[in-house]
């Protein structure tokens, strides 16, 4: 817990008896003043005398208002002189030093928290960052769950192109996840009905991102080669193809070979993704998925927006999310189950499980009251909805899964790197551990 302990720095002794002498200097100047006014017997008789005579004297005994008002300011100046600012006690130093190492991005090794793919469980990881140049860094990472879900990847980041208005990602990899939850397809499926799948995946692509006005307008686009290669699931659930046939499962056991290339269009206002209090994100982005046997082709538009609304100086914070996933098939070609739009999991219906609605559209709405702690902790109140459909007309507010839930975030001033949150759903009570803020 980090304790902020508030209240003026301390002077030193002389400081502090320089200080005194000038207020006594100002006490005795006021006690001098009350002294001389105090009413003399002669005064009376000596003012008629002045008034008979038509001659009026200023009198002695007026106080002197700019020599007690230059005594007054200098000890004000004495004062400001020496102010300091709270200090911190040695505990909360090392707090501080220790959370700005590891969330200022300024370790070559740092850990890796991010599994190979939606409910892996607990995920051990570490990576090696190091600058090939003034501005152009290589991060080479890999993590790994007690369900063996595997992830390893490399990627070259630059962002200061074009006079700081883009950045250039170019990521390669190779995962594997062993028990892919699959419970069916719309909002009438079951959680007793969940089936495993496995799958592999290598994956290279390119991104690269624009603001032409360097704020707020931004465009991105980018270029994927991957194949997606579907196995039998592991774990303690049935394996998929013991409950499905390629017939009633499109894609089952498919192995495409993607071409995926996307576009961005959006406006972009918040400082940092990976943690905001204010600013927003409203964009529309299309995805091609095209298979180079023209078997699994497909389009997927996605429609997002985000909204951070501080109060009372970023003390609270509410913040907003919506999202509509839609897909599109190519002429006489299928979408395979495990390319669809899907929720459940740590960042959108977080009280269930990971993949648990899965269709050919989707959306998510979601609402927090964040609270801000302190400089690395905040609290939130959350609200989450969401549904699917085989249909975009039928994508509506009726019959939504909804949960309730109290979240803590560790964070720094750009990224989230610990999430922990107790969340109440129709399907029963959840307890999320994340890697990375939830939008």
């Amino acid at each position: 817990m980090l304790i902020v302990v508030a209240g003026a720095g301390a002077a030193s002794a002389q400081d502090a008896g320089s200080r005194a002498a000038v207020i006594e200097q100002v006490q005795a100047a006021e006690a001098d003043d009350v002294t001389t006014a105090a009413p003399d017997p002669a005064a009376p008789a000596a003012g008629v005398e002045q008034a008979e005579s038509g001659e009026a004297e200023p009198s002695a005994q007026a106080a002197d208002p700019s020599s007690r008002a230059a005594l007054i300011e200098q000890a004000q100046t004495v004062k400001s002189e020496h102010l300091t600012p709270a200090m911190q006690g040695k505990a909360e130093q090392q707090v501080t030093r220790l959370l700005d190492i590891f969330l200022s991005g300024q370790l070559h090794w740092h850990p890796f928290w991010q599994s190979a793919y939606s409910g892996g469980g607990f995920t051990l990881g570490a990576g090696y960052s190091t600058f090939v140049s003034p501005s152009n860094l290589l991060d080479v990472r890999g993590s790994y769950t007690f369900s063996g879900y595997k992830r390893m990847e490399a990627e070259f980041l630059a962002p200061e192109l074009f006079k700081r208005r883009g950045t250039l990602s170019v990521l390669g990899g190779w995962r594997e996840a062993t028990q892919v939850g699959f419970y069916g397809f719309g909002m009438t499926s079951s959680q007793d009905h969940r089936t495993n799948y496995s799958f592999t995946q290598p994956y290279l692509s390119a991104q690269l991102e624009v603001f032409p006005m360097r704020r707020l307008f931004v465009v991105r686009g980018g270029i994927e080669a991957t194949q997606w290669k579907q196995n039998p699931g592991e774990g303690t659930d049935p394996s998929v193809e013991t409950a499905y046939t390629s017939a009633t499962l499109p894609g089952l056991g498919a192995q495409p070979f993607y071409w995926h290339s996307q576009g961005t269009v959006g406006f972009e206002s918040r400082a940092a993704r990976g943690y905001a209090r204010r600013g927003a994100f409203y964009g529309v982005t299309v995805h091609d998925f095209t298979e180079q046997d023209k078997l699994y082709g497909f389009t997927q538009v996605d429609y997002e927006a985000i909204q951070h609304i501080p109060i009372l100086r970023d003390t609270w914070v509410v913040s907003l999310h919506g999202l509509a996933q839609t897909t599109y098939d190519k002429s006489g070609q299928q979408i395979p189950f495990f390319m669809m739009p899907s929720l459940g999991g740590g960042s959108d219906l977080r009280a269930y499980a990971s993949w648990r609605l899965r269709d050919l559209n989707s959306l998510l709405l979601q609402a927090e009251w964040r609270v801000i702690a302190s400089r690395f902790i905040d609290m939130a109140l959350f609200y989450d909805a969401g549904t699917v459909s085989a249909r975009r007309n039928d994508l509506d507010l009726h019959d939504m899964k909804t949960d309730i839930g109290l979240g803590f975030r560790l964070h720094g001033a750009a990224a989230t790197p610990l999430r922990i949150e107790f969340t109440q759903g129709s399907e029963g009570f959840g307890i999320v551990l994340a890697a990375s803020h939830a939008f």
